[in-house]
């Protein structure tokens, strides 16, 4: 978010005092003391805040999770180039969050990791002797 807008002198920058600006009011507002004031005030209150990796959450499709950057056509168009679901890339955003926050609930880290499963690979009986 507040990377150099200055550019190159073959190709430089547009608007740079402008994003020089928001790259130190972005910088100013101190993250890390803000989710750790967040994390304390939901404690205090019998909250828990869970902190989701936000990695794809706009180009994933909600409906049959397939992961494309086709998939977020503009800024505010989402269209599943798999499935063909529509939506506001915002609100695509929203619910994959919601959802991983579930998994994160349900089954711990291990959940957002693509490649674990939840199910076991065998069935086993317990017998009793």
């Amino acid at each position: 978010m507040s990377k150099s807008a200055a550019g190159t002198a073959e190709n430089p920058g547009k608007n740079v005092a402008q994003k020089s600006g928001l790259n130190k009011a972005i910088l100013d507002q101190g993250w890390g003391e803000f989710r750790r004031q967040l994390d304390y005030k939901m404690a205090w209150k019998g909250g828990i805040l869970f902190a989701i990796p936000p990695h794809y959450t706009s180009q994933e499709c909600p409906e049959c999770h397939h992961v494309a950057a086709d998939n977020r056509q503009t800024q505010a168009r989402f269209v599943c180039v798999q499935c063909h679901y529509e939506n506001n890339a915002d609100h695509v955003g929203a619910i994959n969050v919601l959802e991983r926050g579930y998994r994160l609930l349900a089954c711990g880290d291990a959940a957002l990791s693509r490649s674990m499963k939840q199910e076991p690979t065998e069935v086993s009986q317990l017998s009793s002797v």
